[in-house]
């Protein structure tokens, strides 16, 4: 079972992930985790990696794809795996085609810019414990105090309506037409063979009830 997760964020892929993994006994695969781990471990690729960035640069394609071919051959990913946040392009994809790297499925959760806009900008955060509240969704008993501690609730500069609707626009020019790359393998002589089957997933609504769909998508 290879999936590759798409959909913008705040569509809720972390949390339809989660339960991806546990059904599938499947490892989640993150290229942030996957750059993290090279360096630290000292491997070889790792210490291009740690050069490029430690030089500001940025991380090449080619580098990433060898990173990934890496890791799915470690023992966790014998089920497979779950590919999040990569491919962000189409470039990516196409190399890893090239690299011979199939998936089986291409799971898009789709959720509205309006309604994740509304989804982030009013999440609240008391900074000293996490505590997580939504001023519609899950609101505190006193409005901007934390329940437990009367802290003031902060926003998040990544919960700024400014900062979401920037992320959103780089998510519509660069990842979004990932959709039609995948969705268009199926369509191509050369490419049949590994083109993997492609759901769409409604992101809104209760969680439990996304999360049956997917599963029966998957399975």
């Amino acid at each position: 079972m290879r999936i590759i997760l798409l959909g913008p964020p705040g569509a809720g892929k972390g949390t339809q992930a989660q339960f991806i993994m546990d059904a599938f006994n499947i490892p989640q695969i993150s290229t942030g985790d996957m750059l993290r781990t090279a360096i630290k471990e000292g491997t070889e690729l790792g210490m291009q990696v740690k050069d490029v960035m430690s030089s500001g640069g940025l991380v090449s394609d080619d580098i990433i794809i060898a990173l990934v071919k890496e890791r799915i051959q470690q023992a966790d990913c014998q089920q497979g795996f779950l590919f999040d946040g990569f491919p962000r392009t189409v470039p990516q994809a196409q190399a890893m085609l090239d690299a011979g790297v199939h998936v089986d499925n291409v799971l898009e959760i789709c959720v509205e810019d309006e309604a994740i806009i509304q989804r982030l900008s009013g999440r609240r955060v008391h900074e000293g414990s996490g505590r997580v509240y939504h001023i519609q969704y899950n609101p505190p008993k006193v409005a901007g105090k934390d329940d437990e501690t009367g802290d003031e609730l902060i926003q998040r500069e990544d919960d700024l309506e400014v900062t979401i609707r920037k992320r959103l626009g780089i998510y519509h020019d660069q990842t979004e037409v990932l959709v039609d790359f995948y969705k268009n393998m199926g369509e191509a002589e050369a490419l049949k063979a590994h083109a993997p089957v492609y759901h769409r997933v409604n992101g809104i609504g209760d969680v439990d009830e996304i999360r049956t769909k997917v599963l029966s998508m998957l399975k």
